[in-house]
């Protein structure tokens, strides 16, 4: 008999979690598993899935949807925190196990349904151990499992690439890639170490590639720099990375911040804050240099230090591309799937 595993995410919108997400389905196609996507009307991960040969169902998102849609499923997999209380709903009425996969590091809710909820599932699976350290800490009865995120295997047009760094004045090109989401991504600070930089070293420009709901705040912040460029909303992330001599991400929080991986595979040096689970792939003085959130002094120095050190960078980036082998979507695939092994076979 096939096993048929719903995936869901109701979330707005297309971030990290719903890349990955996505890169799980399409790793699982040739598994022998029968996959059903349960998403968020109108919202782009199922249209991204299209064509697939994945079903999807489309929900409002509330949990009696979630519930309502999963009811002829063996397994249930959330990739979204609040998915976790339709899965929960369905588990009181059919008993159909499920796990959920926790990606952020912000604080689980304290009201009793959040814990019953977490408690309820067959396992929850972190993407880094400090993420599973929190979800610990919150319950010891639950039970957790480190899953890694994944790097997302982006593909690079060389020609696009080239392009990309010939339309920006400069001949050291720093980047940032992700949700213009500044309390989480800590974007002004970027901007902030921008304006310092515009007249002192003409030679640094900035890129902030992808869109978000504070694009338009951002932008405004940003009014007057010749030195800094947004692009909104992109398909073809890798080309930008590959375009890049530096990738920075001054988040004041994360998961893991797997377009880090991204940027590794591309051979990229990193900057980035100590926050969740980012030091669990950037290692200082290994592949990167890591800062305190909140701290564009630290930022800034970093950016000129290695602006400095070509050998360096060099160095950074290959140690980087080495540790992003062990973070592909093959080795997260083959972890799930142990995962959904064991806790169908009884011992979740």
């Amino acid at each position: 008999m096939t096993i048929v595993i719903a995936h869901v995410n109701v979330t707005r919108g297309y971030r990290g979690g719903e890349r990955q997400t996505e890169l799980l389905v399409r790793g699982l196609l040739d598994s022998g598993i029968r996959q059903v996507l349960v998403a968020r009307r109108d919202e782009p991960l199922a249209g991204r899935l299209s064509g697939s040969g994945i079903a999807t169902r489309n929900v409002s998102g509330n949990p009696l949807s979630v519930a309502m849609a999963t009811g002829d499923v063996d397994l249930i997999h959330v990739h979204e925190g609040r998915s976790i209380y339709g899965a929960y709903l369905r588990s009181l009425m059919t008993a159909t196990p499920y796990i959920a996969t926790r990606r952020v590091d912000n604080p689980i809710g304290t009201h009793w349904l959040a814990h019953r909820a977490y408690r309820g599932a067959a396992r929850v699976a972190a993407v880094a151990p400090q993420i599973a350290d929190i979800v610990r800490g919150y319950d010891p009865s639950i039970r957790v499992e480190v899953i890694h995120s994944s790097s997302s295997g982006l593909a690079v047009d060389d020609a696009r690439a080239d392009a990309i760094r010939r339309a920006h004045r400069g001949s050291f090109f720093v980047g940032h890639v992700g949700a213009l989401d500044n309390q989480q991504k800590g974007q002004e600070f970027i901007i902030q170490v921008a304006r310092e930089l515009r007249d002192s070293h003409p030679d640094i420009h900035f890129l902030l590639v992808g869109g978000g709901a504070d694009e338009a705040m951002l932008r405004k912040s940003a009014a007057g720099l010749d030195n800094l460029n947004f692009t909104g909303f992109v398909e073809n992330v890798g080309d930008y990375l590959a375009a890049l001599d530096l990738f920075i991400l001054p988040s004041r929080r994360e998961g893991i911040g797997s377009i880090l991986l991204d940027a590794m595979e591309q051979g990229l040096p990193i900057v980035a804050s100590r926050v969740g689970g980012v030091p669990e792939i950037v290692h200082e003085g290994e592949n990167g240099i890591l800062i305190d959130p909140e701290r564009p002094d630290q930022l800034k120095a970093a950016i000129l230090r290695l602006r400095e050190a070509p050998d360096l960078r060099d160095e950074l980036g290959e140690r980087g591309r080495r540790i992003a082998r062990n973070f592909t979507a093959d080795v997260m695939c083959r972890k799930y799937l142990g995962l959904y092994e064991a806790v169908l076979g009884g011992n979740g």
